[in-house]
């Protein structure tokens, strides 16, 4: 067995766990959201700091960043045209839905296992784009439709960004890089002993959310939704990773990254903007079963 295989078998173990706790109410879907604050605010950026402390920054990273910010305002300006016919409410939560990705509770976790350290730079350094598209593009397109007379305040977008945790350790630990600089010794060691507890803590979040149950009469819009964001995701990850003329792993980022699931920000954005929080839900929970095992195939043709 392959190390890529052992570690999506052990992915699927961990993530069938949560779900199964669910099921036996031991654990609640509620619960999540205190497991989903730790994560996203303690074990996901005590792995940033780790992993970006030592990291050379290059031109393909920097590169990964352009990327993500461009194919984010790519696919988004192609899901409202397509959606164009759609009434303004339903085109505002698409729209902001088809941009975007779950990259630190989703993907980390595989990518860790199978890449390690070097993974984690590379697909970090993606996020740090997808992040632009998380808290300003998608942000932006639901605030627009949500409403006939919206008014869009750039400070409150600003403020969203400057109070997210991740993306704001991902700034300053890329500025420190920047200056050469290094954090303290004691502040790296804790990292590692925290950010060990954030690959189980990530997989056992998306087995309590995992929901098996799903309303039928989204079926339309869902299949529309599925088209625009694998299709075009898939076939461009394709055609970069046999024409880019570069390394393996910036290749694999762009192949694997254009496929994950969408971001997680959908669902507290479509809360608060008054959108369909039950379909959020329902194609977030898709995303991660569709992107899980289109990995899992792609990965075993390519490593």
């Amino acid at each position: 067995m392959t190390g890529f295989n052992q570690q999506f078998i052990y992915s699927v173990i961990i993530i069938a766990l949560g779900y199964l706790l669910k099921r036996f109410n031991i654990l609640k879907e509620k619960d999540g959201e205190g497991l989903s604050r730790i994560v996203f605010n303690l074990t996901l950026p005590a792995l940033i700091v780790v992993t970006f402390n030592d990291m050379t920054l290059d031109f393909s990273l920097v590169l990964l960043i352009i990327s993500a910010i461009v194919y984010g305002g790519l696919i988004a300006s192609i899901g409202l045209l397509v959606y164009k016919k759609e009434t303004r409410r339903i085109k505002g939560m698409l729209g902001m839905m088809v941009p975007g990705f779950n990259i630190g509770l989703f993907a980390y976790p595989l990518v860790e296992g199978i890449w390690g350290q070097k993974g984690l730079q590379y697909f970090g350094m993606f996020d740090v784009g997808n992040a632009f598209i998380v808290f300003g593009l998608i942000y932006i397109i639901g605030s627009f439709y949500s409403n006939e007379d919206v008014q869009l305040d750039v400070k409150f977008i600003m403020l969203k960004m400057l109070k997210s945790i991740p993306f704001m350790t991902y700034m300053i630990v890329c500025l420190l890089n920047i200056l050469d600089w290094h954090l303290p010794a004691p502040v790296i060691h804790v990292s590692k002993l925290i950010s060990v507890a954030n690959m189980p803590m990530s997989l056992l979040l998306l087995g309590l959310y995992l929901n098996f149950s799903f309303d039928k009469s989204y079926n339309k819009l869902i299949l529309k939704f599925m088209s625009i964001r694998y299709v075009i995701g898939l076939a461009l990850g394709i055609l970069l990773f046999f024409i880019l003329p570069m390394g393996d792993m910036f290749k694999y980022t762009l192949l694997l990254g254009l496929i994950l699931p969408t971001s997680v920000s959908v669902l507290p954005y479509a809360i608060e903007l008054g959108y369909d929080q039950r379909f959020a839900g329902t194609v977030s929970n898709l995303t991660i079963l569709i992107s899980f095992f289109l990995l899992w195939g792609i990965g075993n043709f390519i490593i």
